[in-house]
């Protein structure tokens, strides 16, 4: 038997015997974990209590008239015209109904869009294709990127527990008090969305939108962008991290300073060995979903790295680009998303790495210094 007639025999005997495949689905929305998401899932439940005792009524009514009035059994049909009786209750009733579902709903939304007395202020900024947190009052903030490898998405490796709903440094809030999120973006329109939290909110360029959560339970939860924001976006996951008060408090303290020694480090005197490593590091998380991780780009949206006359150039061209982006580009502007640090390491590892070996190094330093001359 040739291969395409044993390849015909094998499709015909997976049609008419399908393998059933049953996934992890439900018919109904899931409970949340705040006090939000538990009301928007009881309003849920009445409101479809109330569709459904409505849709029992009418079709009762209309097959009982159906089946009780039929030519059959002799029935004839009545000859009437402008019920006055009849017009106010399809009038009236509907009226109450819908008053009834307005009033808890209303309620609902109020206190959805109630941001006042806010314990926590973090700022969201949505980039294609990850998120950065800024916690407003605490002098610290970080960007929020997919962890998911590579070889899982390129179907080399087995895929995670949380394939593409894991990410680097996920969002940190304390449970038990009210935490105020303001949203913007700096390119296309994001959308932050959380399930558990009753939380969806477009994140737009050159407006701040505002919304809140109160998470009642430690734990992990997940989410993603639901605004369709270009190639990747499907690879950029929300996961936000509730704790209790002690482990936040002793968490910011550790971001705090964390932070203060990110800032010192742009006055030390790093190595090429360092910057590289460093480099390579940053160029993974930042670049290589564009640029591809050996160098080799997607053209003509994503020039190649390797062998670049940018990368392999003038210096100054080079940390132009990376610190300004490229108008009219999909290149974006990384000066405000990396610091100094990871700016002279990338920079480092592009004009070093793929085979450039350009021997050029730009330190920390450089770049902040550059930065102050524009």
């Amino acid at each position: 038997m040739s291969v395409h007639a044993k390849r015909a025999v094998a499709l015909a005997a997976g049609l008419s015997s399908p393998a059933v495949v049953m996934a992890d689905w439900t018919m109904n929305m899931s409970p949340g974990v705040t006090g939000t998401s538990n009301q928007i899932f009881s309003l849920h439940m009445t409101i479809l209590w109330i569709c459904v005792a409505i849709a029992v009524v009418v079709f009762g009514v209309m097959f009982w008239s159906i089946f009780a009035h039929r030519k059959s059994q002799g029935a004839k049909p009545a000859n009437f015209h402008e019920n006055t009786v009849v017009e106010i209750l399809w009038t009236i009733i509907p009226f109450a109904i819908l008053v009834a579902m307005a009033i808890p709903a209303t309620a609902t939304l109020v206190e959805m869009y109630d941001t006042t007395e806010s314990d926590v202020d973090i700022k969201i900024t949505g980039y294609q294709w990850r998120w950065q947190y800024e916690y407003i009052n605490e002098d610290f903030g970080y960007f929020s990127s997919l962890s998911t490898p590579r070889d899982q998405i390129e179907n080399r490796q087995a895929k995670g527990e949380n394939y593409l709903l894991e990410v680097d440094n996920p969002l940190v809030i304390p449970v038990g008090k009210k935490v105020r999120f303001l949203l913007t973006a700096n390119d296309v329109i994001h959308s932050w969305w959380v399930p558990e939290f009753g939380v969806k909110k477009d994140a737009i360029p050159g407006f701040i939108n505002e919304t809140w959560t109160r998470v009642d339970e430690p734990g992990i939860y997940r989410g993603q962008c639901t605004e369709l924001c270009g190639k990747d976006h499907g690879f950029m996951p929300v996961v936000v991290e509730a704790v209790p008060e002690e482990d936040y408090n002793a968490w910011v303290a550790g971001q705090r300073e964390a932070a203060e020694k990110e800032r010192q480090l742009t006055e030390k005197d790093w190595t090429m060995d360092e910057l590289m490593a460093r480099g390579e590091k940053a160029y993974q998380t930042a670049c290589a979903a564009c640029h591809q991780a050996d160098g080799s780009g997607m053209p003509p949206a994503f020039p190649a790295l390797k062998g670049s006359p940018i990368a392999t150039g003038e210096m100054d061209a080079h940390i132009d680009i990376v610190v300004n982006g490229k108008s009219g580009t999909a290149m974006q502007a990384f000066g405000n998303q990396l610091s100094e640090v990871d700016l002279a390491a990338v920079i480092t590892y592009e004009r070093n790495a793929w085979g450039n070996n350009t021997g050029d190094m730009v330190t920390p330093k450089e770049i902040f210094d550059y930065k102050n001359q524009e």
